[in-house]
């Protein structure tokens, strides 16, 4: 999906993923670790910038780059600030219009700087995440799958308002579900932090 989105937080900002990104995103997904979580097969450089394009083309996808605030505010670097991303990919099997393509969405976030993690940067990014997907995309549920050992991850979901749903040996994760009821309630309880501007005026705004 295209964007034209950012979308701020306390902790994080979230921007649309771009060329300029891809070069740390890739180092990032060398790691093994971070390929079995994610479920992710290794790439070469020029197919993770092929698979950038697909990010900004495909109707069913959305991503957004995760920053650090605090980095980029004592930077103005995107790439320095990049500590992560986080991802919907819609699970609408009524494809018949656009404004019901992310009626029910699979969420995921990925903080991949070691540093930066057991800090609330998933936890604020995804919130963000879900408000823009109920006020934007008019997504209605959301589901999420997680590894079996990914002990934190799985706490943070239900800790938002997700549920338990069903467990898979084959796989070695466990489905989570909530639905929009249950997203607003935890956010509003959460006290978010929730501002949206364009890329063009994030940049001018990183350039004062």
């Amino acid at each position: 999906m295209k964007l034209d989105r950012v979308l701020w937080g306390q902790k994080v900002i979230l921007i649309p993923y771009g060329r300029q990104h891809v070069d740390k995103y890739h180092r990032w997904m060398l790691d093994p670790v971070l390929q079995r979580l994610t479920g992710s097969e290794p790439l070469t450089l020029e197919e993770e910038y092929e698979m950038q394009i697909t990010w900004n083309t495909d109707s069913d996808k959305c991503t957004f780059i995760i920053l650090d605030r605090a980095v980029f505010a004592r930077t103005s670097d995107e790439v320095e600030a990049m500590i992560g991303d986080i991802n919907l990919f819609s699970q609408t099997n009524d494809r018949s219009g656009e404004e019901r393509l992310f009626e029910l969405a699979e969420c995921s976030v990925m903080i991949a700087e070691e540093s930066s993690r057991k800090k609330g940067f998933g936890r604020e990014a995804m919130f963000l995440m879900l408000r823009f997907a109920i006020d934007e995309l008019a997504s209605k549920s959301f589901v999420a799958r997680i590894k079996t050992d990914n002990v934190g991850s799985q706490e943070m979901f239900l800790k938002m308002g997700f549920k338990k749903v069903s467990v898979s040996q084959v796989f070695q994760e466990i489905t989570f579900n909530a639905d929009v009821r249950d997203v607003l309630e935890k956010i509003e309880n959460y006290n978010l932090l929730y501002d949206a501007s364009t890329y063009d005026e994030f940049r001018l705004m990183s350039k004062q």
